[in-house]
Formats: C-alpha cells, structure tokens, sequence
C-alpha cells in the first residue's frame, strides 16, 4: 500500500495549477497519477520511462500484452513518437484533434516497450480536457494512459470509481469531476492505405467517413486469438460485479426476463433508456437516458451502480448500433455474461 495523494479542483482555480503542477511532477519522476479526460479517468505514467509504465500493470492487474495510449498535449508531441504519418491522419487530426480519436501510428521507439506491448506501432491521442491539457503541457512527455480502473472492470467515469479501484496503489488523484463523453476513445489504425477502426468509441464511423471517405472495421474486433493492436480489443472488460444479462427486444421481453430471474429467487437490478425504464415494473432500475448519447455518458457508472450484496444480476437492454451505439454495445457485449435475443 503507498498514500495515494488527492487533489480536488473543481471549484478553486488558483489551487487548480499548483495541484496540477505537483502531478506533473509526480508523473516526471516515475510515479502514477489518475486524471480526468474527456471520455473517462486515465491512469497516467511517463510513456518513456519503461519501470514508471510497469507501476501501471502492477496498479491494474492488466495483462502484459495489452498496449497503452500514450497522451500527448500537442500535434508537435504527436509527431514526436512517429515514422509516419499518411495524408489521411492529417486530415482526421485537424477534424477531431484534441479529442476522443486514437491514432495507431509507426512508432519511431521514444516510447518504452511495454507502451507497445512489443509491437511496431504506438497509439497516441490528444486529449480534450482542461485538465489533463494542463497536465501534459506541464509534464511535457508522453504520458501513457488506460482507463484508472482494476482491469475488467468498468472503466471509471469520475473521482469516486478511480478512488474505490485504486486507492493505496498510485501515487495521485486528480479529481476533476465527472467526465463528459463517457466511452474510451475510438482507435483507429493509421498504417495502412485505408484506415481501420480497432476499437468504437466517441468519435463514430460516420463522423470518420465524413472526412476521410472509406473506413473499415478490424474483424480482429470478435478475434479472441489475435494479439491485440489496440486496448479493448482481446479481453474481457467493462465487467460489472455480478453477472449481466444483455436483453434484446421489446420492454415487454425484459420484463419477461426480470420476472424469470425473479422467480429463480434472484435479486434483479435494470439498466435501460428511459423509454424502456417506464414500462418496467417490480425492479430497481438505473435510466441511462432518454438518447445514445446520455446512455453513453452514464453506462459505466450504471454498470457499477449494482454490487454484490444489492444484486444478484443485473439486466440491461441492448441498444441500436448507429452511431456512438456501436461503442455503447461492443462494451455491453464484452461485459455481458449472456446475451439474450
């Protein structure tokens, strides 16, 4: 156990920068800090330093084959850990830079190994968030950066969820409020002649194709056996503490699914839209929201909302896929323990 330092800045500007300033710090003498982004909390370590990245593994419990995002706070800083970098990536950063877009890049080595996991490429991004802005520009280094979570679990969406998984495991807290997009960002493969989701996420493919003309998706997304080439794509994650029914259909469907569980003498917790939630009766029920974009935001804090002692399953409507409902599902179907049609 270490004393995991935490800094509250939400209100206080003044405080905010010397706060900020002392994570930096923390973060260039190989230490790990957690810090809000515009999608969820990152857990941040200096990508060039190969024993700071190893305390993020440790801290996670994740898997050594699974490889980092490195956070940089400009184009110039991006540029920095690349060979190349195609017309088409150029294109996609001035649409959706800073923001919630990864791109996987050749790495030119500046970052450590175990960032890429061993591999020739590096993801990078620019994130959208005051915060961690300011603490990449004060850091002035790559700072590799998954989700602030135990892995397999869901991923944290504020101070709270970073503070329960990892308290006495990292050197530091930043605790900036809740997050905005609420799903990890898009990865998208920029090494071949056309570009290749490996994993949904806040920028959708719509949005991709609307700058960029043709954008595939990785068939290594359903491949358990592929060595993943970006994080999200090989093992189980977002899981919530008990086991989670993902229900497509009608309300009347789930309902029939709750009474099931119900009989079966199982404590029952639900997740749905709003739409669906006002159908529902005889349960406790989490209202994601009325639209893809609230679900999106409010998924992973529904998803941890039910602990072991409250519930004994959790069932969840399964949503549309268009749009940012394509990222919403590949995280409910990765932490579904079955799926019923």
């Amino acid at each position: 156990m270490i004393e995991t330092k935490r800094w509250n800045i939400q209100n206080d500007e003044s405080y905010n920068k010397q706060s900020i300033a002392e994570a930096a710090t923390l973060i260039k003498e190989g230490n790990t800090v957690a810090f809000p982004t515009e999608t969820v909390y990152g857990l941040g370590a200096d990508a060039t330093n190969e024993a700071a990245v190893a305390e993020i593994f440790k801290a996670k419990g994740r898997p050594q084959d699974n490889p980092l995002i490195a956070h940089v706070a400009t184009v110039e800083q991006l540029r920095r850990l690349v060979d190349n970098l195609p017309t088409y990536a150029e294109k996609l950063i001035d649409a959706f830079t800073p923001g919630p877009l990864t791109f996987v890049l050749p790495s030119n080595g500046a970052c450590a190994e175990n960032v890429t996991a061993g591999l020739s490429t590096v993801g990078v991004r620019i994130p959208d968030h005051p915060v961690a802005q300011q603490l990449l520009q004060l850091a002035d280094i790559p700072v590799a950066a998954p989700s602030a979570n135990l892995s397999g679990k869901p991923s944290p969406t504020n101070a709270e969820h970073v503070w329960e998984d990892l308290q006495g495991k990292i050197a530091g807290l930043i605790d900036g409020g809740p997050t905005g997009v609420g799903l990890e960002s898009t990865v998208i493969d920029c090494t071949q002649d056309i570009p290749i989701i490996l994993r949904p996420g806040g920028v959708t493919k719509q949005q991709l194709e609307a700058v960029v003309g043709t954008v595939m998706i990785d068939p290594g997304l359903a491949n358990e056996k592929e060595k993943p080439k970006s994080p999200g794509m090989k093992y189980k994650h977002y899981s919530p503490e008990v086991p989670l029914l993902l229900v497509a259909g009608t309300a009347a469907r789930m309902q029939a699914t709750i009474d099931e569980q119900q009989i079966k003498g199982n404590r029952v917790g639900v997740l749905a839209s709003e739409q669906i939630a006002r159908q529902l009766h005889r349960v406790e029920i989490r209202n994601l929201g009325a639209n893809l974009h609230e679900i999106a935001s409010n998924l992973y804090d529904g998803l941890r909302a039910f602990k072991q002692g409250d519930a004994d399953v959790i069932i969840c409507e399964a949503f549309s896929e268009e749009g940012i409902g394509q990222a919403v599902m590949n995280r409910l179907k990765k932490a579904a323990s079955e799926i019923i049609r």
